[in-house]
């Protein structure tokens, strides 16, 4: 298979399942496992690079949100101000974790093993969270309280485990936490700034070496798939888990890491 075309493939993969519950990072490990997609150094540096492109569709769909808080932080706007210090806040747990535990994780943990168990259990909470009588009582992603944003980033750690999924853990979080379904998705989109973009840049400056003309070109390959991709789905995500809840999301990760223990037992 060429470089382009795997590039195109983890490109629509990241762009799909980097905003949805379903966790991008356990998906693109199977993809490698049992498609023989992404083997090496530069393509483990190139599924995290790619997630730029996943983060410029949140910045594009949310721009106006995004620059109205902006202006809002230097023209004494209180809300603005609470919201950019409570997206810090929820960032700043996965900070630590990740200086302090990142290397045993990933050393550890990201085995197709862990990523097929760990869908199943995050799909099993996902149906219990999805069933549960909630009363929401939050429903602007931009006004949570403080400690809330401060637990959801406590609860985002659990992402360090492969197949937990980001996103996943900050809505089961948020709506636990009295969030509406689409204000927790939301505040997941928008915690995936910042955590993000400082995995692509702790990432790039530790491959900066391999960076080769070529292998820029099939990054820029993969940025750009991955940015269409991901603004067709968020868009389409928001829709759907406002009238249908997570369900469908709950069933996907069950499947998913289901077959995946049913292909490692057989040894393929």
């Amino acid at each position: 298979m060429s470089d382009t075309i795997r590039a195109v493939i983890l490109g629509i993969i990241e762009g799909v399942t980097e905003f949805l519950p379903v966790s991008s990072t356990g998906h693109l490990l199977l993809a490698e496992r049992f498609f023989g997609l992404g083997e090496g150094a530069f393509w483990d540096s190139f599924t995290v690079l790619i997630q730029l492109g996943a983060i410029l569709a949140i910045v594009g769909l949310y721009f106006k949100k995004l620059w109205d808080v902006a202006i809002g932080m230097f023209s004494g706007d209180a809300y603005a101000r609470r919201f950019v210090i409570g997206v810090l806040v929820a960032f700043l747990p996965a900070v630590i974790v990740g200086l302090i535990a990142g290397k045993y994780i990933k050393s550890m943990l990201f085995n197709p093993w862990v990523v097929c168990f760990t869908l199943i259990v995050g799909g099993a909470i996902l149906l219990w969270v999805d069933q549960l009588d909630l009363k929401p009582r939050e429903h602007d992603a931009t006004r949570f309280p403080l400690p809330t944003y401060l637990l959801i980033g406590v609860a985002q750690c659990l992402a360090m485990i492969p197949g937990v999924s980001r996103s996943g853990a900050s809505i089961v979080a948020a709506m636990l936490l009295g969030a509406d379904k689409r204000a927790a998705a939301e505040f997941s989109f928008f915690l995936a700034i910042p955590t993000m973009i400082g995995a692509f840049a702790y990432d790039f400056y530790k491959s900066r070496a391999e960076m080769t003309m070529d292998h820029m070109g099939i990054v820029a390959i993969g940025f750009a798939v991955s940015f269409v991709t991901a603004i067709i789905v968020v868009k389409s995500f928001l829709e759907y888990v406002t009238r249908h809840g997570f369900t469908l999301f709950a069933w996907w990760r069950v499947i998913v890491g289901s077959l995946g223990l049913i292909a490692l037992a057989l040894g393929r």
